[in-house]
């Protein structure tokens, strides 16, 4: 696969880093971001918003900052390895207590979850899609943008998003894990901007970030490509 786009627009969020300043100060000198930061996510109603936990928070504030409120049938791809693994994690602690679920808990737990709490509070109308591939994830997400592109979407909202897993899961990592998330807004290629091309195959490996950071420094740096194993990896086009 060698289909290329543009980005119309982009945002990211992780601890300590909320602003594009400080996330292109930090692609020049990468570091795997921590802390306990989380986004304010004003522009969503209080009631909605406590439905809301950290991972999801982070996932729709870089998503507003992207969509425009007359977007309303933008198509969407949310992208998360793990998904909000810390709920499910303690909805299968109370199952081994023998305490009863929550049918509201469950629900917020499913890898949609997100992306169908942002459509709601945005009164969207377009479809969405909520992917997961393992450290290919962002790979997927923009796969799965591209064949929208090719079937007459204008752009396709892109958002990726992860957080550090519970400790229980701590000896399956295989990559390092943080809060973050990032959006951005793909379309056709576009004169004055940046072309982007992405080549399928297995994302190389990091020992300093997780791939879905690696994939955002490699957007905010102008370096020309992300190189990957088997002749995978992103180029930057001129």
């Amino acid at each position: 696969m060698d289909a290329a786009f543009s980005v119309e627009a982009w945002s990211a969020f992780a601890a300590g880093l909320e602003d594009e300043a400080a996330w292109r100060e930090w692609a020049n000198a990468p570091s795997l971001p921590s802390g306990e930061a989380m986004p304010a996510l004003t522009e969503m109603a209080p009631m909605q918003r406590r439905r809301v936990e950290r991972l999801g928070r982070a996932a729709l504030q870089v998503a507003w900052r992207c969509q425009h409120d007359d977007d309303r049938n933008l198509p969407m791809v949310f992208a998360s390895r793990h998904g909000d693994l810390d709920r499910t994690h303690r909805m299968l602690a109370e199952l081994a207590r023998d305490e009863p679920l929550s049918p509201t808990q469950f629900g917020l737990s499913t890898h949609n979850a997100i992306a169908a709490q942002y459509s709601i509070a945005r009164v969207l109308q377009g479809n969405y899609l909520a992917v997961s591939a393992v450290r290919a994830t962002p790979e997927a997400a923009v796969t799965e943008a591209l064949g929208l592109l090719a079937d007459g979407a204008p752009a396709v909202l892109v958002v990726v998003y992860d957080d550090a897993i519970p400790g229980d899961y701590h000896q399956f990592l295989d990559e390092p894990d943080a809060l973050h998330a990032w959006a951005w807004r793909i379309a056709a290629p576009r004169d004055g901007l940046p072309r982007f091309s992405l080549h399928a195959g297995e994302p190389a490996e990091s020992l300093v970030l997780p791939h879905s950071l690696e994939v955002l420094r490699f957007f905010l740096s102008g370096d020309a490509a992300l190189p990957g194993t088997d002749g995978c990896g992103w180029r930057r086009h001129a």
